[in-house]
């Protein structure tokens, strides 16, 4: 008899030896008919045991790290040790936090004399999120440690800074060079689409912590790095007026004076404020050579309707005074922007200051007729999108399509006419996507014909799944043109959407995607993670064949010692022939090895532990072990308008 059944067992026999209660009228028992509706379930007599059991999983994973050959996986470990601890074992938990810290400067002083290559490499190979950071284990240490204590992030943080300046400072020594003022080269200027590494770490760690919801712990720490106005503070500036739009107001409008004060403010500070204003979520700068880098966040980008109007104003004010501020000579130039940026962002602004302060237009068209005069052709085309975009309203009646088509007739080669295609064939692609199809079709370079139509495939296939028209997702999945990962992916997908309701053809679809995931590659980490994918959702609909699947999922894991075990992502691209590409990365939950054996162990937390230590690989195995402890030890907390549903 298994343990659930013996503890059945035992309740029952109980109940069979408890008094019996006195008889009661009709009466007596409507009048306790409410107090049994409002009595609390019972307690689960084996909880306890389970967080007993949790505890001691997760303490002797963090003794085993300390062991961990990867200095990175040793920080890493132990750091998501101490979270998961955090409410339990405090004390232990933040003894873990200083040891993932020493772990994570032996990580980083490792990786720092490698090859970009080499860095890159090792990213990949511990997944999507190490491949973006490339393993700044510092900062991942840092995320966890400020949710959990402030003051032991800004420790932290205040330990890298004085890294970084002693860095810096041995730099400096042995050059020949005299030290940069503030840290910045003199013919470097500050770049506010890449700010310093102190404050894009300061930041990255109060967006995430604003993400979180976790308002005034976030904005501790984005304060001191709001200012010189970049990117990335503009960002959290947004997301914080979605929350607290008092808050973000106040701070803006500090931005905006300081910045109308600052003699080295230039056009990509107004640019960048003109986003919290106008365009929300949208960020564009401009380089002093005319490259432009648009940065585009999920949000609505619709202009605030209750926008307070000295905000605006104060803006506008702040803006045309650094707008119209006296040039240098162009050789003495030092701002981000320069001349060419200066005309780009002066040309974008002139449609706002027309609508909201007409008295001030004039002036700044003089200033574009200037500045026009050190802009190549290319930068003041009157059909460069980057000149309206999100400032003029878009017309409707526009053919994106047929204005791509109209430049055939100068296309000067055929990666031209490929180009030329290839932006009609995606401007195609929501409306007509045979119509795209037919485009892409004429594009001559063989490879970049092949990938395009990949790409739009797992496009269409996204678009379905995201408005649930499973039956045109399913489809569009079972297309020739997709990768195997992305037909297992799409199948699990579309699976999960109809568990609910349709469990039949769920399963049917599991199958299938089963039989994609076992055609991959042997050996490769994306069979392994198509099979991750399949069990996580036939955890929910089969649990007895996700138990089953889960030993394959282990044996070919333990054929692959760089499978980290988390990480996954579907990754689609594009390369021109000519030059440049475009790719699109998405994080696939499904992929990584946290969700199923959550799931897995709540069902049996045991049975879900020994699974786990059948993974040969350190970091798998760690992954899994900490995914199963926090499922018990990590409550998700109700939001307050679903807990009164």
């Amino acid at each position: 008899m298994n343990r659930p059944a013996r503890l059945f067992a035992l309740l029952l026999s109980l109940s069979a030896v408890a008094p019996a209660s006195p008889a009661q009228t009709p009466a007596a028992q409507k009048k306790a008919a409410p107090k049994k509706s409002s009595a609390k379930p019972a307690a689960d007599p084996m909880a306890e045991v389970r967080r007993t059991s949790a505890v001691s999983l997760v303490t002797n994973l963090a003794e085993e790290a300390r062991a961990f050959v990867d200095p990175a996986l040793r920080a890493r470990v132990q750091a998501r040790a101490a979270d998961a601890l955090w409410e339990t074992e405090r004390e232990r938990a933040r003894a873990l936090f200083q040891r993932a810290w020493e772990a994570a400067e032996a990580a980083d002083r490792d990786t720092a004399g490698l090859s970009e290559a080499e860095r890159r490499r090792r990213a990949i190979a511990q997944g999507a999120a190490a491949a973006r950071g490339l393993l700044n284990m510092r900062r991942e240490v840092i995320i966890l440690a400020s949710r959990r204590d402030r003051e032991l992030g800004e420790e932290f943080l205040a330990k890298m800074d004085e890294a970084r300046k002693a860095e810096e400072t041995g730099v400096t020594a042995g050059a020949s060079a005299a030290p940069p003022p503030a840290g910045v080269p003199p013919a470097q200027p500050f770049n506010p689409d890449n700010p310093p590494a102190a404050m894009a770490q300061r930041l990255g760690l109060a967006q995430q912590l604003l993400d979180d919801g976790d308002i005034e712990r976030a904005m501790q720490f984005a304060e001191p790095a709001l200012y010189p106005v970049n990117t990335f503070g503009m960002n959290i500036l947004n997301t914080l007026r979605e929350k607290d739009a008092a808050g973000a107001d106040r701070r803006y409008l500090a931005l905006v004076s300081r910045a109308a004060m600052d003699p080295s403010a230039d056009a990509n500070t107004v640019s960048l404020l003109s986003s919290y204003v106008f365009t929300p979520y949208l960020y564009v700068t401009v380089r002093p050579n005319g490259q432009s880098h648009t940065r585009s966040w999920r949000g609505n980008r619709t202009p605030p309707a209750e926008m307070d109007p000295r905000v605006r104003q104060a803006f506008l004010a702040a803006a045309s005074q650094i707008l119209l501020r006296p040039l240098p000579p162009a050789d003495q130039d030092r701002s981000s922007s320069g001349r060419i940026g200066g005309y780009v962002v002066t040309t974008r602004m002139i449609p706002l200051f027309e609508r909201h302060a007409p008295e001030r237009a004039a002036a700044l068209r003089a200033r574009q007729a200037l500045l026009e005069q050190d802009t190549p052709e290319k930068n003041r085309r009157p059909d460069d999108p980057l000149l309206t975009r999100g400032v003029v309203p878009e017309d409707p009646n526009r053919d994106e399509v047929q204005e791509a088509l109209n430049r055939l007739g100068g296309a000067k080669n055929s990666n031209e006419r490929d180009m030329i295609y290839f932006r009609a064939a995606m401007g195609s692609l929501e409306r007509d996507p045979e119509r795209a199809r037919e485009f892409a079709n004429k594009i001559e370079d063989p490879d970049t014909r092949r990938q395009l139509i990949g790409f739009m495939s797992f496009r269409l296939v996204e678009q379905a799944l995201r408005a649930k028209k499973l039956d045109e997702a399913l489809r569009l999945t079972r297309a020739d043109e997709l990768t195997r990962v992305q037909r297992a992916w799409g199948l699990t997908e579309a699976a999960r959407l109809l568990s609910k309701e349709q469990p039949g053809r769920a399963a049917e679809a599991l199958d299938e995607a089963a039989a994609e995931a076992r055609r991959i590659d042997d050996g490769t980490p994306e069979r392994i993670r198509a099979l991750i994918a399949v069990a996580t959702q036939l955890a929910v609909l089969d649990r007895p064949r996700a138990w089953e699947l889960m030993h394959e999922v282990v044996k070919s894991a333990n054929a692959l010692p760089d499978f980290s075990g988390e990480g996954g992502e579907i990754t689609v691209r594009v390369e021109f022939k000519g030059g440049g590409a475009m790719t699109t990365n998405s994080d696939v939950e499904s992929f990584d090895l946290t969700g199923v054996f959550a799931t897995l162990a709540a069902e049996d937390f045991e049975r879900a532990a020994a699974l786990a230590r059948t993974l040969k690989a350190e970091a798998p195995r760690a992954v899994a072990m900490l995914a199963i402890a926090r499922s018990v030890l990590i409550k998700k907390v109700e939001r307050p308008e679903a807990a009164a549903n």
